[in-house]
């Protein structure tokens, strides 16, 4: 099969892992030394740097023949899809092509499980020693790591990989053991921990071997079992403190032909995994508990984020006056994040708080006007009803038009 073909095949593979960002790479350069590539600690995968450049990392699998028939792949063993293998030198060959193109600031690569564990596993370090070890290369490297592999294997893949991860797939024992029979939690999570040791050991020893210096990430696929967002949340503040991850990533499941019937034959909303998404944030930005944005069991709302759901739910805390409140509660106010939040207590240093204030800052004024109270601002109707509030707030889905100046006209 031609170089082209392959590539056509095993990037559109891996286009279901969305564990793929680089933040935490520390800074490498080649600029006057041997060798090609950096990184520059933003983030990667298609995304946009704060100073608006995008960035972007060759993104595939070695391979998409498995052993595995996880009922949710693309690339199970019974999945009929067109296969395609890659030798360790075509990949190395291609991430550095792409690279002296301008194509790619990395290389994230996963891969089907071929033989063994330990055999795929040996392939996908192979890859990252030769472009470290032959080619020098500074850029960035994620690898998606083989829970079942040998201990030895991984931390090899730790100490040319800036990123590792181990995809937990579903969020209960019971979902993994149902759909991907093949694989153990017990094992993905002992998979995890011993990363995790040797991060805490490089941490600890400034001296020790260098080890994925931007962590270590997981993904869960959302839909296609019965989980709601309640446990999923629960899983990932579980896994945040368990094991240190930099990341858990979302997947919204995604149906295929002649899926089996164990799967569901529609994907859940994406906006789902967008309120996800937000609601992880809270939890590694904010402080808050899984608990205290799903109490019960169920789904997040969809009209509405996270925080705001929060907060019109719990209006014995609002409004909320800026000259007083504690920082960590200031950042809980839907319309103002993490950042203005400290803008807003150095400012009332100096004096007080004023509605003007907040609008300098560009916090979004809807939002937060029903929950504060500046010098010179209280809300007219602080005892309007939850209710009301939401639907004055709620995201309104707008049909995008095709020809928008014929409509003006």
């Amino acid at each position: 099969m031609e170089l082209n073909d392959k590539l056509e095949i095993l990037a559109d593979a891996a286009k279901y892992d969305a564990s793929c960002a680089s933040s935490g790479a520390p800074k490498r350069s080649s600029e006057g030394k041997d060798g090609l590539g950096a990184t520059n600690g933003m983030g990667i995968c298609h995304s946009y740097t704060p100073d608006g450049r995008c960035v972007s990392l060759l993104k595939i699998l070695l391979t998409n023949f498995c052993v595995y028939d996880c009922q949710y792949c693309v690339n199970r063993r019974t999945s009929n899809v067109p296969r395609a293998r890659f030798t360790v030198q075509e990949v190395v060959k291609l991430t550095v092509d792409f690279y002296l193109r301008n194509y790619i600031d990395g290389l994230f690569l996963s891969s089907g499980i071929i033989q063994s564990a330990d055999y795929t596993m040996e392939q996908l370090v192979a890859v990252a020693r030769e472009l470290r070890e032959v080619h020098q290369f500074r850029g960035y490297i994620h690898l998606k790591t083989i829970p079942d592999a040998d201990p030895a294997l991984i931390e090899a893949a730790g100490r040319y990989a800036d990123r590792l991860s181990v995809n937990i797939e579903l969020p209960t024992q019971d979902s993994v053991q149902r759909l991907a029979p093949e694989k153990n939690v017990h094992t993905i999570k002992l998979a995890m921990g011993n990363i995790r040791l040797k991060l805490d050991e490089k941490e600890n020893e400034p001296k020790a071997p260098k080890f994925a210096p931007a962590g270590q990430s997981t993904q869960m696929i959302v839909g296609a079992d019965a989980s709601d967002d309640a446990r999923i949340l629960t899983t990932a503040e579980t896994l945040y403190g368990s094991y240190k991850l930099k990341r858990v990533y979302y997947s919204a499941f995604s149906p295929i032909p002649e899926s089996p019937k164990s799967v569901p034959l529609a994907p859940p909303p994406l906006l789902r995994e967008h309120r996800l998404y937000q609601a992880d944030f809270l939890l590694r930005s904010y402080g808050f508990q899984a608990k205290e944005l799903l109490p019960d069991s169920g789904n997040l709302p969809l009209d509405i984020d996270p925080k705001l759901a929060w907060a019109l739910t719990h209006r014995e805390h609002f409004p909320m006056d800026l000259n007083r409140a504690e920082p960590q509660m200031i950042a809980r106010i839907p319309g103002i994040g993490i950042r203005n939040a400290q803008r807003i207590v150095e400012l009332r240093r100096m004096r007080q708080v004023r509605w003007a204030d907040l609008a300098r800052l560009r916090c979004s004024m809807k939002k937060v006007a029903p929950f504060i109270v500046t010098a010179d601002y209280r809300p007219a109707q602080d005892t309007t009803p939850s209710d009301t509030l939401r639907k004055a707030m709620a995201d309104v889905p707008q049909q995008m038009a095709l020809f928008p100046e014929l409509q003006a006209a």
